[in-house]
């Protein structure tokens, strides 16, 4: 029979190990696939990064609908694919797909409350697109989806003023 000080310490540790485990698995879902962008205001700025699109968890998942009342929509994967740093507040930018192929956005940022989601640019481009306006200083991630579940193909993100 053990005695009760090991019982209890292991206890302890149990505990201790399961609040560790807690508080690092935020830091972990915050981790973006591919790389991030960071922008200020001045000068003007624009940036391009690439990724890969993995298609496999549903976006509506995170968020029905954007702030505007848009659907999100599509499939990609549970941690984003980039993560956005604006050192200032934009009045607008543009946050672009450019694959050739049919893609959706959902911006999350910079609280876990705001949403932006994008579709199809035109009937003629099916890259996805968000324009908004009011981006407040702060980080933002972004997941680049697809509308068919499980397509996988290279893009380039692009966000400007």
């Amino acid at each position: 029979m053990m005695p009760r000080s090991h019982s209890t310490l292991r206890r302890s540790l149990l505990w201790g190990g399961l609040a560790v485990l807690a508080s690092v698995a935020p830091a972990i879902a915050q981790s973006a696939n591919f790389d991030g962008i960071t922008l200020s205001t001045y000068p003007p700025s624009t940036a391009e990064v690439t990724g890969r699109t993995v298609g496999t968890y549903a976006l509506g998942n995170i968020a029905g609908r954007d702030r505007d009342g848009k659907p999100c929509t599509g499939f990609a994967d549970t941690n984003p694919d980039h993560i956005l740093v604006l050192q200032n507040d934009f009045p607008t930018l543009t946050v672009q797909v450019t694959s050739g192929r049919d893609t959706t956005l959902l911006i999350q940022g910079p609280d876990n409350n705001t949403i932006r989601c994008g579709q199809d640019i035109s009937r003629r481009d099916l890259d996805a697109i968000v324009q908004g306006e009011d981006w407040r200083t702060g980080t933002y991630r972004i997941w680049v989806g697809t509308h068919d579940q499980g397509q996988r193909f290279n893009y380039t993100l692009s966000v400007s003023e």
